[in-house]
């Protein structure tokens, strides 16, 4: 039996799999990437724990965190998951410039202030 893991697991789950795909991408262009099928692969798997991750935050901690796109996150694990078919690396690439530089900064945020509580009390 796996032992219980608590939200801050999950988001520090966010959070490591949102460094690891930047990581995989560092230096590329999209020509690059779309090329790069282990590349693409290891990006996806990494969106997919993201949104997988994301489904296991509590309602009121999800709440305490409209900024977040929880809804988003595990729609792109569904889609990625059922469309497996249907990937644009398109979509893939905007996801990594325009959606992950932000949302890892925000998970560390919530992950700080978190730490920052559990100091003060």
């Amino acid at each position: 039996m796996r032992p219980q893991r608590s939200y801050r697991d999950y988001l520090r789950d966010i959070l490591q799999a949102t460094e690891e795909a930047l990581e995989f991408v560092q230096g590329m262009d999209h020509s690059n990437f779309s090329s790069d099928r282990k590349t693409n692969l290891a990006v996806v798997r990494s969106l997919e724990i993201i949104g997988e991750a994301a489904r296991h935050v509590p309602l009121a901690v999800r709440r305490r965190h409209p900024l977040v796109p929880w809804q988003d996150m595990v729609g792109m694990r569904n889609k990625l998951i059922h469309q497996y078919y249907g990937v644009d690396s398109q979509v893939l690439w905007r996801t990594l410039q325009e959606d992950l530089p932000p949302l890892r900064d925000v998970i560390r945020g919530i992950l700080g202030e978190m730490e920052s509580e559990d100091q003060s009390s």
